[in-house]
Parts: structure tokens; sequence; C-alpha cells
């Protein structure tokens, strides 16, 4: 569980950087993401370590706040803060929340189920989804800088959640349900070769580099502009909607290098 805290840690300071010198005028920049701006993904990520940090310590408060949020729909409370206070104040108030949120989840029982807006999850994974929120939220962020990160073999836990929803991205959007094995290889950053799945799967596989696939699960690159090698009728169809965060299917991102893909 230490390792896990300390690289969701790592992450959320790893955006900190990216953001914390930027002006006023950078905060309202449009990111990728369609009707944000860069307050709005760090408010985001912000208002759900918040909501975290509640389901870990007190589950019948967030289980009442969650039917609040839901009630809301389609309104999205995740942005009214970071829409109503200047870059400074968000950044503050995201600094207060992650901090609490670490906190809370280095006390707790590492056995407990963490409830959240899907099903429950151990402590272990809910940590680990917090990661690859705020690592796919901060590429649109850098993007939106054009800044390019570093990529680290954190990446690994955004890698395994892309594994783990294969199923899911099935299912959302309404595709048959596939459980035939695929092969994963993927470079990390380090340059050690990550696998799931065996060598010879009868799925097809998945080759490339671990940056790439991560980027594609999270949907903030289309596959087609990247050189990740698929083959094979499951993975592929895998790969057009992939996608590891909860939720409806999300709409991707248009291929720059091929725009006429879907």
């Amino acid at each position: 569980m230490s390792s896990v805290l300390a690289d969701l840690a790592a992450e959320h300071s790893d955006l900190d950087g990216v953001v914390a010198t930027i002006g006023e005028p950078d905060w309202r920049r449009p990111t990728p993401a369609t009707s944000w701006t860069i307050a709005d993904s760090v408010g985001h990520v912000a208002f759900f370590d918040e909501r975290a940090r509640l389901a870990i310590t007190d589950p019948a408060e967030f289980a009442a706040d969650r039917e609040r949020l839901i009630a809301a729909a389609p309104h999205d409370p995740s942005v009214d803060f970071a829409r109503s206070v200047p870059g400074h104040e968000l950044l503050a108030r995201w600094r207060r929340e992650r901090a609490l949120l670490i906190e809370a989840a280095r006390v707790a029982d590492p056995e407990v189920r963490v409830p959240w807006y899907g099903p429950a999850m151990s402590l272990r994974s809910f940590l680990t989804a917090r990661l690859m929120e705020t690592w796919a939220h901060g590429q649109d962020v850098a993007d939106a800088l054009g800044v390019e990160r570093v990529p680290t073999d954190r990446l690994r836990h955004v890698c395994h959640i892309g594994m783990q929803a294969r199923r899911y991205s099935l299912m959302i959007n309404r595709l048959p349900s596939d459980d035939t094995e695929v092969s994963v290889v993927l470079r990390a950053p380090s340059g050690e070769s990550w696998t799931w799945g065996p060598a010879e799967a009868a799925g097809g596989s998945v080759v490339g580099e671990a940056l790439e696939f991560c980027l594609v699960v999270v949907q903030r690159r289309h596959l087609a502009d990247t050189s990740l090698v698929v083959s094979g009728d499951s993975a592929r169809r895998w790969m057009s909607v992939a996608q590891a965060f909860a939720g409806p299917p999300g709409p991707g991102r248009a291929s720059v290098a091929n725009p006429d893909r879907d």
C-alpha cells in the first residue's frame, strides 16, 4: 500500500509542477477536453480527491453526497469551484484535498472495500484509479500548454486498469462480450517489458510503448495516431473502444494523422 500511495503522491506532484507557475490567463486556456479549461481539469481532480477521502472516512456521508451529485445531472458540480476562483486559490484547495486523501488512505484498513460511483473497490484499486484519473486529466493540461511530460513506470498502474477494463469497454459500447485471451506486450519507460496474457493468445495481441497504450485507454490519443501494433479480431475490437475510466462511452479524441478515421 505504501508504494501505491507514494506513486499517487508523485503523480499529484507531477501535475502540480506543470501548473504551479502558470498565470491566470493560462488557467483559463482550453484543453482538448471539450468545453473544459486547465482550471476545470484541475478542479475536477480536486473535487473527486475530496470525494475519495470522504468515501474512505465516511461511507454513509459519501453515499448521500453521491445521490446529490447524481440528482444534479446533467450539471457537473466538479468544475463549479474552479470557475469561481482564481487559479492560485484553486491550486491551494487541490493541494489541501489531495494531502487529506493521502493521509486518510494511509491510516485506513487496507482490507476495506471503498464505495464509489460504480462497484465498491479494494483500497489499493481505488487509489490506483485516482492515480489514473490524475494522470489522464494531467495529459489534457499538458496538451493545452504544449508541455511534454516525462513518462515514468507509474504508468504500469494505468496499463493494469486498462487491461482490467476490457470487458467493461465492450459492454458500455454494446458490443458482444468477448473473453478470448489477448496478449499485451508493452515497453515501459524504464525499458522493461510488461506483459499480460499468454504469448500465443487466440484473440490477438497489442504490442508497443506503454505510454501510447495508456494514452489510448484513457482516450487521450486516437489509436491511429500511435505506433501500437494491434492484431487479431478480439484485440482490434477492444482497442477501438478501450476505456479505462468509469461512466458512459467516452467520445475519445479525433485522429490527427488520419482525420477520416472514426
